[in-house]
């Protein structure tokens, strides 16, 4: 009989198309039951409720133990969507005392969250009163699938240093994509040491494994809790800033635009650092956080902005000593070299303005004077010596390294989020927007005056005087001098020496101490206390000019460094020195003496708001027209028909 191969093959098709649905089925399986975690996650959600507990949040001191920023309970109404039954919902408004329109928004707000799942726990409505707490706590059981959870906010003992504290707010997508730390509806730091130090701060969350029968009701703790995991609290941190100073600082630049930085040489910690506009941290907390937080991102003052670690001003004069210091450490000039002053620097057609004094006058007395013209003579020649720099642009790169080492034009990194670089200039940013070849000391003369394309930060002044008080070194100034059970962070530790001769910074402390015995900072003259001070009045294109003071006490044995910067305050004399010789006085004295405060509230009462610049917007403090101090007499801005043309 002969053989059928067509039915032999169709046997083979068959089989295979067998094995082929059976390998199907096999992968589906394995998918299922291994590979694929949702059906799991699904069934344990249906046996299993995970309750997060919420650590409590570090505690933040100043430097003297006082506390200023601590905890206090919050509760969030949670539920999970498909443990929901149909309930009273009128009845659930009035306990939580919302309106139905409320209820549905927020509920359909949930559903659409990124994160949305029935199975697990969404946050339904946050921060609700004690008050609510307790009638929801009674008649919880009536509501099945809504929990409450505690959580923690912050709360303030003081209405000064926002810019430093920071806040806390809900975390955002990105949070939650970036650190797999946070789920929807938790807490993260938000500016200031909040946010720069947010891991220490928040502690480790912890966990109850609660068990669920058929009918979701809670039967009690899973495995008898022995999978529950017990939270760790946050570590505490320990401020550097002395809050009563930093109240003196607040206090005194109401009505102001600027900042005050105060810093301890030695160490690096800094003592007070104010801005201005400012407002008060507890306002960016609770259930009115969001709009508080627009009204302050809508007024034209920025007072969210940090002035004194963002802002990037012409340093002006305070300047000069840093210039003074390049010079001798480069062999340019001595402590006996003397250059003229006609009432100006005047060269090649070109005049920079200055005031009367001697002539020709050496470094020390051009420090005490504030001469223009003598640091104009030394940056000339710096930059047109040929015996030393094979060009111009190779002795600016030699000056612009200087700079750098001495902590200005990059970041400085303090322990605060968003800190500015401010602007040092280099050879290729003129020859770019000049042309190569073609600019020389005549056409950049301006910034050895702290003028022209230079921009510092009041930290970066600031720590300039912290340099010179320690006579050639600063270590990174920070703001957290201690973290409990941490420590001191390296980098809080960091030393950094400019390659610059220690006798020249001794030379050019005692030209600032002339300042003040005798010259521009007459204001700073606080009997025992030897102060080194340096005034500057920086030229504003926008309005009056900039109150610049830049100083150290004592003079041997320096203890604070500060930087005074008043926006349209006139001359360095005007604001800078006498604000600033409080700071110091009150810090070194120990005490708030009725001088003092009298010093203080002189200050206070002056505004230097601008509404042509800012708005509408009223400051605080009544307004007060702006004299010149009756020692300001040795420092007049440069004349400016006589600024080097650009």
């Amino acid at each position: 009989m002969r053989k059928d191969y067509n039915l032999e093959k169709r046997k083979y098709v068959i089989g295979g198309f067998i094995v082929v649905l059976v390998m199907i089925y096999i992968a589906r399986l394995f998918t299922l039951q291994v590979g694929e975690s949702k059906y799991k996650v699904n069934a344990d959600n249906n046996a299993f409720l995970d309750k997060t507990i919420y650590p409590s949040r570090g505690l933040i001191y100043d430097r003297n133990g006082k506390l200023v920023v601590y905890n206090q309970p919050a509760y969030d109404v949670m539920v999970v969507p498909n443990d929901v039954q149909p309930f009273d919902t009128i009845a659930f408004c009035n306990t939580l005392q919302i309106d139905k329109a409320e209820f549905d928004r927020r509920w359909s707000a949930m559903k659409r969250g990124r994160n949305y799942s029935a199975y697990t726990q969404q946050v339904f409505m946050n921060h609700i009163s004690a008050e609510a707490y307790g009638r929801l706590q009674e008649k919880l059981m009536m509501y099945p699938g809504f929990y409450i959870v505690q959580r923690i906010l912050r709360q303030y003992a003081v209405t000064c240093g926002a810019n430093v504290l920071g806040n806390i707010r809900e975390v955002n997508q990105n949070d939650i994509d970036s650190d797999s730390y946070y789920r929807p509806g938790d807490y993260i730091g938000d500016l200031g040491v909040e946010k720069s130090y947010e891991r220490w701060l928040r502690g480790r969350k912890g966990k109850e494994v609660l068990i669920r029968d058929a009918l979701g009701k809670i039967k009690g703790h899973y495995n008898d809790g022995a999978n529950d995991v017990t939270p760790q609290a946050g570590n505490d941190l320990h401020l550097s800033i002395d809050m009563d100073l930093q109240e003196l600082g607040e206090y005194m630049m109401q009505g102001k635009v600027g900042a005050i930085v105060a810093i301890e040489p030695s160490t690096g910690e800094v003592l007070a650092l104010v801005s201005s506009p400012s407002y008060d941290p507890a306002l960016l907390m609770g259930n009115e956080r969001g709009n508080n937080y627009a009204a302050l991102i809508r007024d034209p003052r920025r007072p969210l902005f940090d002035r004194s670690i963002q802002g990037a001003y012409p340093p002006g004069s305070t300047f000069k000593p840093s210039q003074g210091l390049i010079f001798l450490q480069e062999g340019i000039i001595d402590l006996t070299t003397a250059f003229p002053c006609h009432r100006g620097f005047v060269s090649g057609g070109m005049r920079v303005g200055c005031h009367g004094h001697g002539s020709p006058i050496p470094l020390k007395p051009a420090i005490q004077t504030s001469c223009n013209a003598y640091f104009c003579w030394g940056l000339k020649r710096m930059l047109d010596n040929r015996k030393k720099y094979k060009s111009t642009s190779e002795a600016f790169e030699v000056w612009k390294r200087y700079m750098v080492q001495m902590g200005y034009g990059y970041v400085l990194g303090i322990d605060l989020p968003h800190e500015g670089h401010g602007f040092i200039p280099n050879s290729k940013f003129y020859d770019k927007n000049r042309g190569e070849g073609k600019w020389s000391s005549y056409s950049v003369i301006s910034v050895a005056i702290g003028q022209g394309e230079i921009l510092a930060t009041p930290l970066q002044i600031a720590n300039l005087g912290a340099t010179i008080a320690n006579r050639g070194y600063y270590i990174t100034p920070h703001v957290v001098r201690l973290i409990d059970g941490v420590g001191v962070l390296k980098k809080s530790l960091e030393r950094h020496q400019p390659s610059i001769n220690k006798e020249y910074y001794m030379s050019v402390a005692e030209g600032m101490r002339m300042a003040v015995t005798g010259g521009t900072c007459r204001g700073a003259n606080l009997p025992g206390l030897e102060v080194c001070g340096k005034t500057g009045t920086a030229q504003n294109p926008h309005g009056r000019d900039h109150s610049v003071f830049m100083g150290f006490a004592p003079m041997n044995d320096p203890k604070i460094a500060i930087c005074v910067y008043v926006e349209n305050g006139g001359f360095g004399a005007t604001l800078g020195v006498p604000i600033g010789a409080v700071m110091i006085e009150r810090y070194l004295r120990g005490e708030l003496t009725p001088a003092i405060q009298a010093k203080a509230n002189r200050m206070a009462s002056i505004s230097t708001f601008s509404t042509k610049l800012y708005g509408a917007h009223s400051p605080d403090a009544k307004n007060v027209t702006l004299k010149p101090a009756k020692d300001d007499k040795t420092e007049k801005k440069s004349d400016s028909k006589a600024q080097p043309k650009r």
